[in-house]
């Protein structure tokens, strides 16, 4: 009897949409094909996390997310021994069940991890390519199809939250930033089903927003917000109101940033 397949829950079944906006697929694939490690650098919401899920389904391999937080221990990654009724057993955590299972281990955010926990994927970016795990007294070697893929967003680096220079020599970087205003109305008429024209105008706020990044705002807008405003207007609210909602309150608490940017709302609708 054939036995289940322990990443079935990680495969991607229907492909990611993902419009390409430079040579990013064919490098990743490269990248992959060399069992390099990738780091993806850029604004959060500028389409990271997609395009590692098109990349996951377009080469046929599980994609294990971990969300980073400051809060994470390395134990939370690699794993720990748990107590059930049949006294303990051991709990693969999600970085080693990639590297045991041939997955894609995507690290989203990984200067929100405490520089502690991240220094445990040193072995697994090298040669080597392995896995100590002390508690359990094994040294796991990677699958041959294992590839780690990190991201971050440099605009929030400080001295507190950076990468350690010994382990962004590891990988390969990819610069993402925001999509040129054609190509963004494109995405962002794709994905939340407005018309062309209302696309390109969430865009032309978000250009003019992301002007105001240092001078009120420690954010532009993102991609992926422009889209949550045209979901809203295509259920019929009031491309103000969408804006509102999804675009300037989300953004800042200041009562002038927030007049600023309903003035660029109202320029366009």
């Amino acid at each position: 009897m054939d036995r289940p397949d322990p990443t079935a829950e990680h495969r991607i079944g229907t492909e990611p949409w993902y419009r390409p906006v430079g040579e990013e697929v064919a490098l990743f694939h490269a990248a992959w094909e060399a069992r390099m490690p990738v780091m993806l650098k850029g604004p959060t919401g500028c389409g990271k996390t997609r395009f590692v899920e098109h990349m996951a389904w377009r080469l046929g391999r599980p994609l294990v997310t971990v969300a980073c937080n400051e809060d994470m221990t390395a134990s939370d990654l690699v794993g720990r021994f748990l107590l059930d009724a049949d006294g303990t057993r051991w709990q693969d955590g999600p970085l080693t069940f990639a590297a045991r299972h041939g997955c894609i281990c995507y690290l989203d955010e990984v200067v929100e991890a405490r520089q502690d926990t991240t220094v445990v994927i040193h072995p697994l970016t090298d040669d080597r390519r392995v896995l100590p795990l002390e508690k359990k007294g094994e040294l796991l070697r990677a699958h041959p199809d294992f590839l780690l893929v990190i991201s971050y967003n440099p605009g929030y680096q400080s001295l507190m939250k950076d990468l350690k220079q010994s382990t962004k020599q590891r990988f390969g970087a990819l610069d993402f930033t925001w999509p040129g205003a054609e190509t963004e109305t494109e995405i962002v008429a794709h994905e939340s089903g407005v018309a062309a024209e209302i696309a390109g105008k969430l865009v032309e706020i978000g250009a003019r927003a992301r002007n105001l990044k240092g001078h009120g705002l420690d954010e532009g807008l993102s991609t992926r917000m422009l889209i949550h405003a045209g979901r809203l207007i295509v259920r019929g609210v009031s491309p103000r109101a969408a804006c509102a909602m999804a675009l300037s309150r989300p953004i800042t608490d200041d009562p002038d940033m927030r007049d600023a940017l309903d003035a660029a709302v109202a320029t366009w609708f």
